[in-house]
């Protein structure tokens, strides 16, 4: 059976409930498929298990060695990877390859567990191909995580078919003025799991957590993570909704203190042109708290890489994400200047299949524009072809 054949069986089974905003809870439909992702991957060597997830791999993994990149140290098979936020708590962290992603980023995960905002709390916008999210860091916390990983029997960083980035966030109880604690008790319990690690200060469902983004505080909460025993490679996640100027000082900052990529961008409290559309609450966008994803960022997300790609003279590894849909939106983010771009959104609206197709897109445009690896185009500013 072809993919696009899988496509078609998953838009019958899930596109009439994606394709509207009421029906099944989102988090309910999400929670289920991690549920079944999560028994995979715990019994992923059993025969039956084992076979539908050999035939996944050869639907959605593109082993073609043109993908292929070194970047903080790790080798990735794919430029293509999962955002956080979707796998909280790490249950499907051996099954991500098999999706062809090229990395997964678990988390977000504080060093206490956490139930989050109250429900409901995750929103479906289907006609505008997006999501309302105000989850607030809910995770099992990081000590719990570690023993997720631990049953799942990965191998360790350097030796996975799937890089492994974890995305850490402040407790909800840890004061403001004690964040870089939070944040330091669970890279030193999880350093060793990570192939990279994500200092998360732009999640704006985390009262005052965006204000760790201002210079001095991430300053000081760079340090003290840098300053661990084998502290992982490094990276900063940042909000759409900062100026221009705090992007580049963000940049500034990144390149001072070692910092070894950034992310762009989280979920952004803009409207856009949608403060008027009414949710499943009866309520307007604009009278709900929370971040929104998916395709209305897709312009200022490529707004924010290009920014910062200038800001930092081409030397620091960029990862994009925010409304990445297609091949065509994921070649114009790394020809702005992201190394690696991540979906989930348009993952859950597009479905499975969105990775391969993502990945035959960025192939053909190599092609095209005569590259010979897919580091050539980032930052080439090649258009679409």
């Amino acid at each position: 059976m072809s993919i696009h054949k899988k496509n078609d069986i998953y838009n019958i089974l899930l596109g009439q409930l994606l394709s509207q905003d009421e029906g099944i809870d989102a988090e309910i439909l999400s929670n289920s498929a991690l549920n079944a992702i999560k028994f995979a991957s715990l019994n992923r060597n059993f025969p039956i298990i084992s076979k539908i997830l050999s035939k996944a791999s050869h639907d959605f993994q593109r082993n073609n060695k043109n993908l292929n990149q070194i970047i903080f140290g790790s080798q990735f098979k794919n430029p293509l990877g999962l955002a956080a936020g979707f796998d909280k708590n790490g249950v499907g962290a051996g099954l991500w390859d098999y999706f062809g992603f090229g990395f997964a980023e678990l988390g977000t995960i504080t060093w206490h567990a956490q139930k989050g905002n109250p429900k409901p709390r995750l929103f479906r916008i289907a006609k505008e191909k997006a999501a309302l999210n105000r989850m607030g860091f809910n995770n099992e916390g990081a000590e719990k995580f570690l023993k997720t990983i631990e049953k799942q029997k990965i191998s360790t960083p350097g030796n996975r078919p799937c890089v492994l980035g974890i995305n850490l966030g402040k407790s909800k109880i840890t004061p403001l003025d004690e964040a870089y604690k939070d944040y330091a008790l669970s890279l030193e319990l999880l350093a060793p799991l990570s192939d990279y690690a994500v200092i998360n200060v732009s999640s704006p469902n985390t009262p005052g957590l965006r204000s760790l983004q201002e210079t001095k505080q991430i300053k000081k909460l760079i340090k003290t993570l840098k300053d661990l025993p084998n502290c992982p490679p490094l990276l900063i996640k940042i909000a759409p909704d900062l100026s221009n100027e705090a992007i580049d000082e963000i940049a500034v900052v990144a390149k001072e203190e070692g910092i070894d990529g950034i992310i762009a961008i989280n979920t952004s409290l803009n409207r856009f042109n949608l403060k008027h559309l009414k949710i499943k609450t009866g309520n307007t966008l604009e009278q709900e708290n929370g971040g929104l994803s998916g395709l209305p960022l897709q312009r200022r997300g490529l707004e924010v890489i290009d920014r910062l790609r200038r800001s930092t003279n081409l030397d620091l590894p960029l990862i994009g994400v925010g409304g990445i849909n297609s091949a065509k939106s994921a070649w114009e983010r790394i020809a702005a200047g992201a190394s690696l771009i991540q979906i989930y959104t348009g993952w859950i609206f597009e479905g499975p299949t969105l990775v391969p197709e993502i990945l035959d897109g960025l192939i053909l445009q190599m092609e095209k524009h005569g590259f010979q690896n897919i580091k050539e185009a980032v930052g080439s500013k090649e258009p679409w072809k």
